[in-house]
C-alpha cells in the first residue's frame, strides 16, 4: 500500500494470501446492492444466508485497507430481517454485531452511508461508485471460508461496473449490472469496484493480461501505457514470476481523485488516486510488486484475518519498507528515473529519518507494531514515531549493499524477494516476521547478519549511512535547507475530522484562520495523511485552499504558505571508489549481480 503523502507514502493491504480461485456456480451466501441513487450516496444491501438453523450472528469488518481501526459499522442504518420472508427479530449485539433468530434462509437487508474518495475508502455519488467490499457487506464469522456471490443493481444510465472478479458489464436498469462470484469472503474483500463512466484498456505486450481501467480527467494514455508497461514488465522479470491471470489497475487521477492520494494493493488489483500524472509511476511500482510482497510473501502475524480488531506485526518494515526499496528500484531499473533521481530519492528517506528525533529511540519493528497509532496527530509528529515505510526502504538499500559486498556482488536482495517468493508465496507458507528474513539474507550472503537485524531492525541504533554507502561508491552530505510551512497545527477530533490548533503563523493569522476552526476540505480534498511530504511538494508563498466551520457558519480562506529551516541530505557518487564499489553501485541502479551480468532484464 503507498498511503498518502501527497498522500504518497503509501501502506496497509487488505489482507489476504490466496489467489482468486472460481468458485462453484451457485454460491452459498449472496448478496446485492443498488445504485439507484447515487445522488443520497447511500448503498441499499441485501444479504441472504442459507441453512440457518435457529440464528446467525453478523458482523461488519472495523478495519480494512489501513492499519486502523475505523468502525465501518457507523456508516450503516436501518437493519432488518426475514426469516422464510417473514419479519426476523435483530439484536444488536455491539458495535459491529447483529444476531438474527430463525431458521431456513435468512435475509437481512440495510443502508450504509458513503462519500469518502480514495483507495481506502468507499464512494457512492452522481459520478462514479468505488467500493471497497468490506467496508459495507456483513459476513458470517463462522462461514466466512465460504463461497459467495455478490450483484450489483440498478446502475445509472450509462454506467459500467469492474473489478479483478469480473470483466467489465453493463445492463438496464431492473437487471444485475455486474455478478462476481469468489472463493470466500476474503476473496470478494480483496477485489474493490469501480462503476460508472470510465475508460478501459489493455498493456500491449505484457502478459498476462494486465487492464487499465481509468476514471480520471486530462491524462496521457501514451504516456501512463508505455509507464505501466515497463513498471509490470521489469518485476514480472525481476521475480521470474507471473502470479495471475489478469492484474487491474483502477485509476483516479487529477479531480476525480477528490483530494485524496495514494495506492492499495489487492491480490489481483490496486486501486490508486493520484492528484498529477506525475505520480503515477511512484504508487504504481510500489503497489504492482505487492503482487509477491505481501500479497504472497505473507507474514505469519498477519494471517488469519480478525476485522474485529487490531492486529499487531513487526514485519511492516519489510512488507512495506522494503516495497517501497523495490518501488524506486524499479523505476530507475527500467529508465523512468535518471540515476540522479534514485539518489535524490534515497536521500530524501535519509533525510526524513534523520529529522524525525524519534529515530534514536523507535526501531523499525516498534514502527510497524505501531502502525495503529497513525490515526492520532499527535503520535505523527517528529519526536513520537518514524515511518515504518521510510525506515523500511533505506533499511532494504542499505541490506541490499551489504549483500552485494559480502558475496563480491554475486548476490543481491533482488534473490532475498525470489527466495521468499519460492520458500513461502509458492508453497502458500507465511513467515515468521524478521527471523525469516534474516535467515533467507544469511542464506543467500553465506553468512551472519545478526547484529544488523539486531542493531538496526530490533533497536534503534543510529545506522551506519556513511560506512555502507561507501561499500557501493556512494557519499552521504548535509546542508540546511528552506521548505514550505502551514504556520499552523492540527488537532484530530476522532472521525470528526481535523481543527486548527495554535501557535498560529502571522499570515495564517491575517488570512481570517483562528484555533478551534473544523477544516472539511483541503485544497479541495481530505487533510493529507502524512503532511511533511505534501509540504515538500509545495512552495512558499503558495496559497493553501480550505474550507472550514466555524461555530454554525461555514467559509472558505485561503492561507500563504511560510517556510522554515531543515536540514536535508544528499547522496552523491564517490571520487576514487574501488572497482568492487562501483560493481556494487552499478548493481543497485541495473539490476545486476557478478560483473557485467544482468539479474533482470530492463525493459525498453
Amino acid at each position: 500500500m503507498i498511503r498518502p503523502a501527497l498522500a504518497l507514502r503509501v501502506g496497509l493491504w487488505l489482507v489476504l494470501a490466496a489467489c482468486f480461485v472460481p468458485p462453484p456456480a451457485s454460491a452459498t451466501i449472496q448478496y446485492s446492492i443498488s445504485l439507484e441513487h447515487p445522488e443520497g450516496h447511500v448503498f441499499a444491501v441485501e444479504m441472504r444466508i442459507p441453512g440457518v438453523s435457529g440464528g446467525v450472528t453478523v458482523q461488519l469488518p472495523a478495519w480494512n485497507a489501513l492499519y486502523m481501526v475505523r468502525d465501518f459499522s457507523s456508516h450503516l442504518r436501518q437493519v432488518s430481517a426475514l426469516a422464510g420472508g417473514k419479519p426476523a427479530p435483530v439484536e444488536k449485539l455491539d458495535k459491529q454485531t447483529w444476531r438474527i433468530s430463525g431458521s431456513g434462509t435468512i435475509t437481512i437487508r440495510y443502508e450504509t452511508f458513503w462519500d469518502e474518495p480514495g483507495p481506502f475508502a468507499t464512494q457512492l455519488n452522481s459520478e462514479h461508485a468505488f467500493v471497497n467490499p468490506a467496508m459495507i457487506l456483513l459476513y458470517v464469522p463462522e462461514r466466512r471460508g465460504e463461497d459467495v456471490r455478490l450483484e450489483l443493481r440498478q446502475l445509472p444510465s450509462g454506467w459500467r461496473a469492474t473489478s479483478a472478479l469480473l470483466p467489465t458489464t453493463s445492463a438496464g436498469k431492473d437487471a444485475p449490472a455486474a455478478a462476481m462470484s469468489a472463493a470466500n469472503y476474503d476473496a470478494l474483500a480483496d477485489a474493490p469496484i469501480e462503476a460508472g463512466q470510465f475508460e478501459e484498456f489493455v498493456l500491449p505486450g505484457v502478459s498476462p493480461t494486465v487492464r487499465v481501467v481509468i476514471h480520471s480527467e486530462n491524462w496521457d494514455r501514451a504516456q501512463l501505457t508505455e509507464s505501466l508497461r515497463r513498471i509490470c514488465s521489469y518485476e514480472m522479470e525481476l521475480m521470474r514470476d507471473r502470479p495471475f491471470a489478469e492484474y487491474t489497475f483502477l485509476l483516479h487521477i487529477g479531480r476525480t481523485a477528490g483530494g485524496a492520494g495514494g495506492g492499495m494493493e489487492h491480490a489481483n488489483s490496486t486501486a490508486i488516486s493520484v492528484s498529477e500524472m506525475e505520480y503515477v509511476n511512484g504508487v504504481s511500482a510500489h503497489e504492482f510488486f505487492h503482487l509477491w510482497n505481501v500479497k504472497r510473501i505473507r507474514p505469519a502475524s498477519l494471517e488469519p484475518v480478525d476485522y474485529t480488531r487490531e492486529q499487531y506485526s513487526r514485519a511492516l518494515w519489510f512488507a512495506e519498507g522494503v516495497t517501497s526499496t523495490y518501488g524506486a528500484y524499479t523505476q530507475v531499473r527500467s529508465g523512468l528515473w535518471s540515476k540522479e533521481q534514485f539518489y535524490a530519492d534515497l536521500a530524501g528517506q535519509i533525510g526524513e529519518l534523520e529529522r524525525r528525533p524519534a529515530n534514536i529511540w523507535q526501531s523499525a519493528e516498534e514502527s510497524s507494531l505501531d502502525a495503529w497509532l497513525e490515526k492520532y496527530p499527535l503520535y505523527n509528529e517528529g519526536d513520537k514515531s518514524v515511518s515504518y515505510y521510510t525506515k523500511g526502504q533505506v533499511l532494504g538499500v542499505l541490506l541490499d549493499i551489504l549483500i552485494r559486498d559480502r558475496t563480491g556482488n554475486a548476490a543481491s536482495l533482488d534473490d532475498v524477494l525470489r527466495r521468499m517468493n519460492e520458500e513461502f508465496a509458492r508453497k502458500r507458507r507465511t513467515y515468521q516476521d524478521s527471523g525469516d528474513v534474516r535467515r533467507m539474507a544469511e542464506s543467500v550472503a553465506g553468512g551472519s547478519f545478526e547484529e544488523f537485524f539486531r542493531r538496526y531492525v530490533s533497536a534503534a541504533e543510529p545506522l551506519p549511512y556513511r560506512e555502507i554507502l561507501a561499500l557501493a561508491g556512494l557519499e552521504l552530505r548535509e546542508e540546511e535547507s528552506l521548505r514550505a510551512s502551514i504556520g499552523f497545527q492540527l488537532l484530530r477530533e476522532s472521525a470528526a475530522g481535523y481543527r486548527v490548533n495554535g501557535p498560529l503563523a502571522e499570515a495564517a493569522l491575517a488570512a481570517g484562520l483562528r484555533p478551534g476552526d473544523m477544516i472539511l476540505e483541503w485544497d479541495g480534498g481530505q487533510v493529507p495523511r502524512r503532511l511533511e511530504h505534501w509540504l515538500r511538494s509545495r512552495k512558499t508563498g503558495e496559497k493553501l485552499r480550505l474550507r472550514l466551520r466555524r461555530e454554525d457558519a461555514e467559509l472558505s480562506i485561503e492561507v500563504p504558505l511560510g517556510e522554515e529551516r531543515e536540514m536535508t541530505c544528499q547522496v552523491k557518487e564517490a571520487h576514487g571508489a574501488g572497482e568492487k564499489a562501483k560493481q556494487i553501485r552499478e548493481g543497485l541502479l541495473h539490476g545486476r549481480t557478478q560483473p557485467g551480468v544482468a539479474g533482470a532484464a530492463t525493459p525498453r
